[in-house]
């Protein structure tokens, strides 16, 4: 297991120190059509001079570099505990050589365990497959972003949001604009709509995964990404809150079964730094 450590500890490194392209090129995208001279302009040109900084100088992109989540595909035979047991050593190494900023904090006695592990972290998500190979996913998640995420127990009076696809939109819509410039946008929103609150918080988190380009296999969905895109671009709280033309990147849903007495829906909130990789073993 010691070359599948050294192959998580680079991840770890990738993530924490280079944007995925499709994010950067987003970025660039936005920074393009905001107006001249605009505090908005200004700070997605101070976003991307950060971006080429950290990469150049193998840096983390956020002195805050958040919660590790892991989502494991494993193939059969292939031990979860050893894989746990793997990734939490990488964790280890992990925080001292990149740096990584020690963020595990004991819920009883508020100290820091000083390397980013403790109990139920970092998250670790595993699903068995039929593969042949080993997949894993990381999200290094931000505290003030995550902050900003809600979940809403479907019907809310007050958004007159139904229990329907209108209700989800207005869920997002909400959650955005309570959200306003705390959260570090332009965002990257991932919805979650199921049967429960622990399903749907996990549905959410998972959507940051997809590129910003790919689109949704579902009509319905797919066209609501893209409405959900302009609408929050029109809130006009622009990128860090300064006003302007972007607020989100992108808006990306997941939908499970519901129960008949229920529906939940969970909005995560990932700011302008959606840090994601891949390694494949």
């Amino acid at each position: 297991m010691l070359k599948l450590r050294d192959g998580i500890i680079e991840l770890y490194r990738k993530v924490a120190t280079s944007l995925p392209p499709d994010v950067e090129d987003a970025l660039k995208s936005a920074f393009a059509v905001e107006k001249d001279s605009s505090t908005a302009k200004h700070a997605l040109q101070v976003i991307l001079e950060n971006v080429h900084l950290a990469r150049d100088t193998a840096r983390p992109i956020c002195q805050d570099t958040g919660v590790p989540v892991f989502y494991v595909k494993n193939p059969r035979g292939l031990s979860y505990l050893e894989l746990e047991k793997t990734i939490i050593e990488a964790t280890r190494v992990a925080t001292e050589r990149i740096p990584l900023r020690p963020n595990a904090v004991d819920i009883i006695t508020d100290k820091n365990s000083g390397d980013n592990t403790g109990i139920g972290f970092p998250i670790i998500y595993f699903k068995e497959t039929t593969e042949t190979t080993l997949t894993i996913d990381l999200i290094l998640k931000g505290s003030g972003c995550e902050n900003m995420g809600q979940t809403y127990k479907l019907p809310v009076g007050e958004l007159k949001a139904n229990r329907d696809i209108d209700g989800v939109r207005r869920c997002a819509l909400d959650a955005v604009y309570k959200a306003q410039g705390r959260g570090c946008p332009p965002y990257t929103i991932g919805i979650g709509v199921g049967a429960a609150k622990d399903q749907v918080a996990k549905l959410a988190k998972e959507q940051l995964l997809r590129k910003l380009h790919d689109t949704n296999e579902i009509q319905i969905l797919k066209d609501l990404e893209k409405r959900l895109v302009e609408e929050i671009n029109s809130l006009g709280i622009g990128p860090l809150g300064f006003g302007g033309m972007k607020t989100a990147l992108g808006v990306k849903i997941g939908v499970n079964h519901r129960h008949p007495a229920s529906y939940f829906v969970d909005i995560s909130i990932s700011c302008w730094a959606n840090r994601r990789g891949r390694l494949i073993w």
